[in-house]
């Protein structure tokens, strides 16, 4: 999809696939023949430029045809770069700026637990993301109100737009920040589908984070924790050595 369509983001897809999988196959209450359930949990992608990894996702699972993904980024076509709520279901919110998905997130469960309606809302950041303020005015009132059903996922590749995430601020100790805002913690590999699962299973008495520790750009080698793939786009030969190495290329 990115190769045809010319278009970046393609490192930062490959390490929150593995997230993403896990929520929709193994671990989400959803239905793709009832997409508006509102009992359904629901998943924000507040890294909305890693938009491929959800459209990849929603379409193996079953909420649209996997032929519209050839639409990806085209000309006339529905599938946005950028997330965008509306013309294919399953999205379920529009994004691009970050710093946001957490407070859209923590709204839609402020609102399910008015209306007295079940599901959880899973949320999935980038690092970067975190140095945001905004993220954390919304962490404060998640534990203010204890969403217990809300869950924060930050995707920790160590990696951003300009540099080391470590190097820009320093989030080494991420983990002690979040529980000093009261929430549950839980700290895991991010490519690990089984540690994933039982990380979201965790229930605790209040809002959760789940700090996936992943690898920008896994399972192709030339790509794996280089700054560069945050915005190139891999030409014909470069794509068919990723496919081959991610077990989906010809022999």
């Amino acid at each position: 999809m990115v190769n045809r369509s010319g278009t970046s983001h393609v490192g930062s897809c490959l390490s929150a696939a593995d997230i993403i999988y896990t929520l929709y196959f193994r671990s989400m209450n959803v239905d793709p023949h009832r997409p508006d359930d509102p009992d359904r949990d629901i998943f924000i992608l507040s890294k909305a430029h890693s938009s491929v990894a959800l459209y990849s996702t929603l379409a193996e699972r079953g909420f649209f045809p996997t032929s519209l993904l050839e639409t990806y980024s085209q000309n006339g076509g529905s599938l946005t770069g950028h997330l965008e709520k509306g013309p294919v279901p399953g999205v379920e919110a529009s994004g691009g700026s970050l710093g946001m998905g957490l407070s859209l997130g923590l709204g839609i469960a402020l609102g399910k637990r008015v209306q007295g309606r079940k599901g959880r809302v899973f949320v999935l950041l980038s690092d970067g993301e975190c140095e945001e303020g905004s993220t954390w005015e919304a962490i404060m009132l998640a534990s203010t109100l204890k969403m217990d059903s809300l869950v924060a996922v930050v995707d920790t590749n160590g990696l951003q737009a300009c540099g080391r995430t470590n190097s820009i601020i320093d989030q080494r100790n991420s983990a002690e920040r979040w529980r000093s805002m009261n929430w549950s913690v839980s700290e895991v590999d991010g490519h690990d589908v089984d540690a994933l699962e039982m990380a979201f299973k965790e229930r605790p008495n209040g809002p959760h984070v789940v700090l996936a520790h992943t690898v920008k750009g896994k399972g192709v080698s030339y790509m794996e924790d280089r700054l560069e793939w945050h915005y190139k786009v891999p030409n014909d030969e470069q794509m068919a050595i990723a496919l081959k190495e991610l077990g989906r290329g010809k022999e």
